[in-house]
């Protein structure tokens, strides 16, 4: 098969030629068909993630038909089109027992844990616990796109934040997952704000729901813009960036009993943030982390994307080439470009 791969951190990946992956018992192996290019990737060839063992093939947003399947698979058969989210469970300790697949302590996470989407075929364990079938009305761009960002957006809004109608939810970074935040709190009936220091994403933004925005290089003090949008802070706020000052922003903008949310990661130099505790003790203020989405929530997001409620195929900017992808990995820290890119075009 034709795979992106890289021996050695920070340096540029190569196309390859690599043995076809086979399945295990409980797992499957996918003919991929498309493939989301997410910041998570990038932060995995720089060399934040201990769980990566190089050499290396990337790539955890996919989408794709079954090829083959371990004799222990009992729920998905050859030709079946599925997802997966990036964070899979074993199926047998505690938390998945509890439906908490997310938080596994064995977690299988495709890219990260095992090689990963950014090839023409990938290998999946635990198929029965963590694969998702999908209807023929989704094509496996937008499928892909769910995979990771739109997903742990839907669990950090719908579930962590648990948000409700009428209220105001802060989103800090205007990236693949503050817009599907932005998307998902709109059809929750929420009053969503985007917050970024791109004009340019700001209004896709307001397309995809937002009431209001904040240019945080325009404004003095970011928490303060919000608190004065919301008339006393917003109940959620979500840090879809994951860098010290948003996540900071983002907590010191809630009102009194407000929830935070940390979606983006915080790896690295960046991995110890400050946080105004006072204010979080004070104000009885509530901070949760979200990881992905287990397989069996994936439900009720379907659903909501077949009524017409949320269109996460409008936060696809780009198709490109496995070979496209090169450059646009390694350029993922700069987030320029509006909306996600997806490889479609593997051989």
């Amino acid at each position: 098969m034709k795979a992106m791969f890289y021996e050695a951190f920070e340096q540029a990946p190569e196309i390859r030629t690599l043995p076809d992956p086979t399945p295990t018992e409980d797992g499957v192996v996918i003919s991929v068909g498309a493939s989301g290019l997410c910041r998570s990737d990038w932060h995995g060839w720089m060399g934040h993630d201990p769980d990566i063992r190089l050499p290396h093939v990337p790539g955890h947003e996919l989408a794709g038909r079954i090829v083959a399947t371990g004799r222990g698979v009992m729920r998905f058969k050859v030709g079946d089109r599925v997802t997966v989210p990036f964070v899979s469970g074993c199926g047998h300790c505690s938390e998945c027992h509890s439906g908490n697949q997310q938080v596994c302590p064995n977690q299988f996470q495709p890219g990260f844990t095992h090689w990963g989407s950014f090839a023409e075929y990938v290998a999946i364990d635990y198929a029965d616990t963590n694969l998702v079938h999908l209807p023929d009305t989704i094509d496996d761009a937008t499928a892909a796109s769910l995979g990771c960002r739109f997903a742990t957006s839907f669990r950090a809004v719908a579930d962590q934040a648990r948000t409700g109608p009428g209220e105001w939810i802060a989103v800090h970074g205007c990236g693949g997952v503050g817009l599907s935040a932005i998307m998902i709190a709109t059809a929750l009936g929420a009053n969503a704000i985007g917050i970024d220091i791109s004009e340019e994403k700001l209004a896709f933004a307001r397309e995809c729901g937002a009431v209001a925005t904040v240019n945080a290089s325009g404004v003095a003090d970011v928490s303060e813009a919000v608190r004065e949008i919301t008339k006393g802070g917003a109940h959620v706020s979500i840090d879809a960036l994951g860098h010290p000052v948003t996540c900071f922003n983002s907590i010191k903008n809630l009102r009194r009993r407000g929830r935070h949310v940390q979606v983006g990661l915080m790896l690295g130099e960046h991995s110890t943030p400050q946080i105004p505790m006072a204010q979080v003790i004070g104000h009885e203020l509530e901070i949760y982390g979200s990881h992905g989405m287990q397989a069996w929530r994936y439900d009720a997001m379907l659903s909501m994307l077949s009524a017409g409620k949320i269109a996460p195929q409008k936060l696809i900017g780009r198709r490109v080439s496995l070979e496209e992808a090169v450059p646009a990995l390694m350029a993922l820290d700069k987030a320029e470009a509006t909306g996600i890119s997806v490889i479609t075009r593997f051989s």
